[in-house]
């Protein structure tokens, strides 16, 4: 966990707001087991089976890993400003070589089979394809990622691309960012270009990844790019990435009508910290604002009950319209999930929502602050099943940070983020037993990067990255996922 504040990159609440915690609104017991017991039975090992044709996948995003900020026309990002801001990510790190995946990306297939994979969730960067963020296309930054594709296919390794992982062109920044409804139209074009040039190879897209965090800790929080803290702001910039996964939905199917969209919406279990109304009442509200404040308009045109004292619309910039317009069909559901939550009502309200949450502390702690609690899996993905009708799941996202480097012989046994993913998919499974149509799951990260305010101290990768001299080790906790994707289970 970061030292300097609230700049993790998908943990910066934790420490934003006062409490410890864990688990599922429904009451405040804590009765999951940190490792569940799935896998043994009667002291034998019980066989944990996917089902068929169940991809195993890696993700990572753009400006974690790409670096070449300043090559073949790339535009400037907000990334770019925030990172040569003093004092905005640990150490000074920046992304500017990052896992230069930019030169090395044939590499980077090489790893994927190795590792028996055959899904690859990565970002495009918007300003490759646009520098500022409209106009014409850079035909430089299609080609990169029209040679990747056609690489990952040919690998026989779906290319499962991600429009927006949060490097936004820093001239649109300049001209109000997110909070300004001209961004959406951008995006849109944006989506538009890049689907007329690659929606051929390409089946399945995410268009947002982690609204909920970018808007929150970019706009909100400040510990993210662009580095604000107004909550007006916030709250309009969440509007206008829901007006422009609309637009951008409608844009992708006019260009290419047999594509499948979705976000990846990270999702976590939010359980009130005492069983009093106002704790439950709070949890309740943040388990709404946190995972479906992007879903619920995109499916039914509307926002969930959130703030106490209505929708305050003015301040979130609603006009006529607007809720017909942020609705979109999902053809299935990106989901992305790493902690679980406790609410409490004592430290009072946070962006006018009452409470405030942090993450649980009773399961083992990995290397970044972050509960390990695989039940917390089980929880949401049922929670969305029985909530939003048993739709098609995708695991976009869901790893954990341990910094084990090479021991003498080179080896990096980081056994810990091993026993993370045997619970977690093991968990996934279970779920998936229960009723959950789970089709894939992607592993953050296919190797060590750039963790955004947290720079190179934090490794969540399955393959070791040497920063200096990009070498590339795959880990223990690697090797064991290879076994695990060649045989479908474990």
């Amino acid at each position: 966990m970061s030292d300097q504040g609230p700049k993790n990159r998908r943990d910066f609440l934790n420490q934003a707001l006062v409490l410890t915690g864990a688990g599922l609104l429904g009451g405040a017991a804590r009765v999951a087991s940190a490792f569940p017991l799935e896998t043994r039975a009667a002291g034998t090992v019980r066989k944990v089976v996917f089902p068929a044709r169940f991809r195993w996948g890696a993700a990572t995003a753009s400006y974690q890993v790409e670096g070449a900020t300043k090559e073949d026309g790339r535009g400037e990002s907000i990334w770019d400003r925030f990172v040569h801001t003093p004092g905005k990510v640990k150490n000074g790190d920046t992304g500017d070589t990052a896992c230069d995946s930019y030169h090395r990306w044939r590499d980077d297939i090489g790893l994927l089979g190795a590792l028996n994979l055959t899904s690859y969730r990565f970002s495009i960067a918007w300003p490759r394809i646009q520098p500022t963020g409209k106009g014409a296309a850079n035909a430089k930054g299609l080609e990169h990622y029209s040679h990747l594709i056609d690489g990952l296919l040919e690998a026989g390794i779906r290319p499962f691309v991600t429009l927006y992982h949060w490097d936004l062109p820093q001239a649109l920044e300049d001209a109000g960012g997110w909070p300004s409804r001209d961004t959406a139209d951008r995006f849109a074009e944006y989506a538009h270009i890049v689907m007329r040039a690659l929606g051929d190879r390409v089946g399945e897209w995410v268009v947002f990844n982690e609204p909920n965090v970018f808007t929150l800790s970019g706009y909100g929080w400040g510990g993210h790019a662009p580095g604000r803290t107004d909550p007006d702001a916030m709250l309009r910039a969440g509007h206008v990435v829901n007006l422009a996964f609309g637009d951008a939905c409608r844009a992708i199917r006019a260009e290419r009508p047999k594509a499948h969209i979705s976000n990846a919406y990270t999702m976590s279990t939010f359980t009130p910290e005492t069983d009093s109304e106002k704790d439950r009442d709070a949890a309740r509200r943040w388990q709404s604002f946190w995972n479906v404040w992007h879903l619920e308009p995109a499916l039914y045109g509307r926002y969930p009950d959130v703030f106490p004292g209505g929708l305050p619309a003015e301040r979130i910039g609603i006009k006529d319209g607007d809720m017909e317009r942020v609705k979109a069909h999902l053809d299935f559901l990106g989901l992305s999930h790493y902690n679980r939550f406790f609410v409490s009502t004592q430290s009072g309200p946070a962006f006018d929502i009452p409470g405030s949450f942090g993450g649980g502390k009773e399961g083992p702690i990995t290397e970044n602050g972050w509960e390990v609690w695989p039940s917390a899996f089980y929880d949401i993905v049922m929670w969305v099943t029985r909530e939003y009708g048993r739709r098609t799941i995708e695991i976009t996202e869901n790893g954990a940070c341990y910094n084990d480097e090479p021991d003498a012989t080179g080896k990096i046994d980081d056994e810990r983020r091993l026993a993370f993913y045997r619970g977690y998919l093991a968990e996934l499974a279970r779920a998936i037993r229960d009723g959950a149509d789970v089709r894939g799951y992607h592993a953050w990260s296919l190797m060590d990067n750039f963790e955004w305010a947290e720079g190179y101290t934090k490794r969540f990768g399955l393959v070791h990255v040497d920063f200096k001299t990009g070498k590339r080790t795959i880990k223990e906790s690697g090797r064991w996922y290879a076994k695990v994707a060649a045989a479908n289970g474990f």
